[in-house]
């Protein structure tokens, strides 16, 4: 009897021991994601109340956290699915229905039913590749262009343009607006591949001519940033295209099937690059 009452307080103790553990959520970089989802909801508040500089700013402020609190997540060893998921939901608020809106609160509405189809395309196509990042495991390279990038050209066009204009767009630019937009929704839902920067390893050694480059680049976005921007976001919007094209020409595989990794790289390589909190 005093064996089996002994048994069961081991058990008992086990069970506390192995029991589940008390549920909660990293605070860190859940803030950072909340910063970002807050940016996002600035964006689409400021461009209804027609400040539209202040709006793309606030789009850029929402891509600056969204980088850094996957970044922080990993430094400070909180990863978790809850994260994974918020920072998913922040994404579609910011890089999804925000610069959507602000196109439309500038230029868009101007055009009718037109613009406002061309507003639900391009938030469609933004959650379409969300889901699509969140279920695939897309994480070695892009598969379609990057929410956040497509985001960027967005509410760089509207910066540079209202200031340019002084005020709401004219019919041109709203139908210039309209291409650009339904451009960049679509090229988020393409198949194009695009090279995913979180594989820079920023820790590692360089050459010294790297970290001139980097000034330099700095540089010339302090020249004239609307303009800067977005140059470099197009620019690596059309790569995708363009390397495709030409992989083409010459008659060879596409991206993905000639560099596809095994599968300890590709799990190797969705552990570091998940947003999570």
């Amino acid at each position: 009897m005093r064996h089996r009452w002994t048994q069961l307080r081991a058990g008992h103790g086990e069970g506390e021991r192995d029991g589940p553990r008390r549920r909660g959520v990293y605070l860190l970089p859940n803030l950072i994601t909340t910063g970002a989802l807050f940016f996002g909801f600035y964006a689409i508040v400021a461009a209804m109340n027609g400040h539209f500089v202040a709006a793309a700013l606030a789009v850029f402020g929402a891509l600056c956290l969204d980088v850094l609190d996957g970044r922080v997540a990993r430094w400070t060893g909180s990863e978790s699915e809850f994260g994974a998921q918020y920072d998913s939901l922040s994404d579609m608020v910011a890089f999804g229905v925000a610069p959507a809106l602000v196109a439309f609160s500038w230029a868009l509405s101007q055009l009718g039913q037109v613009g406002w189809v061309v507003t639900f395309i391009y938030m469609a196509c933004a959650a379409l590749r969300l889901a699509r990042f969140n279920t695939s495991g897309d994480n070695y390279s892009f598969t379609g262009l990057a929410s956040p990038a497509a985001a960027a050209i967005v509410a760089s066009t509207v910066w540079l343009w209202s200031e340019a204009l002084d005020g709401p767009a004219t019919l041109f630019a709203a139908l210039a607006m309209a291409a650009i937009v339904a451009g960049a929704g679509l090229l988020m839902v393409s198949g194009f591949t695009y090279y995913s920067p979180k594989h820079l390893h920023v820790k590692g050694r360089v050459p010294f001519v790297t970290l001139v480059a980097v000034v330099l680049v700095f540089g010339l976005l302090l020249i004239d940033p609307p303009s800067m921007l977005l140059l470099c976001f197009t620019g690596y919007a059309l790569s995708g295209p363009a390397v495709h094209l030409w992989r083409r020409s010459r008659g060879l595989e596409t991206l993905a099937e000639t560099e596809e990794p095994d599968e300890s790289d590709r799990a190797q390589a969705t552990e570091e690059t998940r947003n999570v909190d």
